[in-house]
């Protein structure tokens, strides 16, 4: 079994997000009894909270529901449980390394560097921006989550896993 950990900074938007997309693209490769799904976020500002409004409808439009995600904090317990720890964004994945031990350290992911054929590093947060923003952000996670199960399952054939 692989754990995929997606975090973002209040995990109410583009974490969520991703862990919706990736669910769903999982699923669809009839994977997902040996990929595990989670997200978080690095700040507590938003915990027990359901994603932003804005982000499920934006999700919903495209066949993926988020409702029942609720936000979370990252926890130290997280860097020894989950085998990827992918971060949003260059100050999520700072705070992050701050965290984690050496050992830990290559664990950690940024989401875009999964589609390298973007020419962003990083998914912009939409929180404070329009609708056309929350759009911006599932394009890029779609493509970035691609790219991720594409490792993802290389890396479970490589290993012939029985899971």
């Amino acid at each position: 079994m692989l754990k995929v950990l997606f975090v973002c900074m209040g995990n109410i938007c583009r974490s969520p997000t991703a862990e919706g997309v990736f669910r769903h693209q999982v699923a669809a490769a009839q994977l997902q009894h040996c990929i595990e799904i989670d997200s978080a976020g690095t700040h507590a500002y938003h915990v027990g909270e359901p994603p932003d409004t804005r982000t499920q409808h934006t999700a919903q439009q495209r066949g993926i529901d988020l409702s029942q995600l609720r936000a979370r904090q990252v926890k130290a317990s997280d860097f020894d449980e989950f085998d990827y720890i992918v971060a949003m964004d260059t100050d999520n994945y700072a705070l992050l390394r701050a965290q984690c031990s050496p050992e830990q350290a290559c664990k950690l992911h940024l989401l875009l560097s999964f589609a390298p054929e973007l020419t962003e590093q990083e998914v912009p947060d939409p929180y404070y921006g329009g609708h056309q923003g929350f759009e911006h952000v599932l394009d890029l996670v779609e493509t970035a989550c691609q790219g991720l199960l594409n490792t993802l399952r290389q890396r479970l054939s490589h290993a012939r896993a029985k899971c």
